[in-house]
């Protein structure tokens, strides 16, 4: 467990994502560039910008969306956070932070990359950097019974074709194209 798994699970995961969108091609390659010149890219020390891990938590039927109400953000988002010194891989990091966040134990992560983005946050750093987000679909028991965390202000089951609305609405293009993506493998 050190930095340089975790560095290297990301750049394997990049390096091996299979994508016919020319749009995460150049994601892809951007990350790929950025994690050649910052070896300590994935912890939350890069102050320049970090690689985090996001779970799309579906139920197993894909009919409900977990999200939470972020307390930074002010909207509902996908489940996911900073990798830690501790996390052998991107992917123990993105089911980590599934587990912490939502209460269940019992969830299943798909090792395949479901997309990548990246967006500008002031995190807990408390300057403004960036994020490289590796983002995954973890799957959890209909009706998986969920426990919200310090780390988020609400936690809701949302059916995925209605997502919430409102002032603290949900980031729905980002989400509707994770959802669509999660049910087309």
């Amino acid at each position: 467990m050190s930095a340089e798994s975790l560095h290297e699970s990301a750049r394997e995961l990049l390096r091996t994502w299979s994508t016919t969108d020319p749009h995460d091609d150049s994601m892809r390659h951007t990350m790929l560039a950025f994690l050649d010149s910052a070896p300590r890219g994935c912890l939350r020390e890069n102050v320049a910008g970090h690689v985090t891990a996001s779970a799309l938590v579906l139920d197993r039927s894909g009919c409900h969306v977990l999200l939470t109400l972020h307390p930074r953000v002010g909207r509902w988002l996908q489940l996911g956070g900073h990798c830690e010194v501790d996390d052998e891989t991107v992917r123990d990091a993105a089911l980590r932070e599934a587990r912490e966040e939502s209460g269940i134990d019992d969830l299943v992560l798909e090792p395949e990359l479901l997309s990548v983005h990246t967006h500008p946050i002031t995190c807990s750093l408390g300057e403004p950097t960036r994020h490289l987000d590796l983002r995954f679909v973890v799957r959890a028991a209909d009706g998986a019974h969920i426990v919200r965390s310090a780390e988020s202000n609400d936690l809701r089951w949302w059916p995925v074709d209605d997502l919430p609305g409102g002032e603290a609405g949900a980031e729905r293009d980002a989400l509707s194209d994770m959802i669509s993506r999660a049910a087309s493998r």
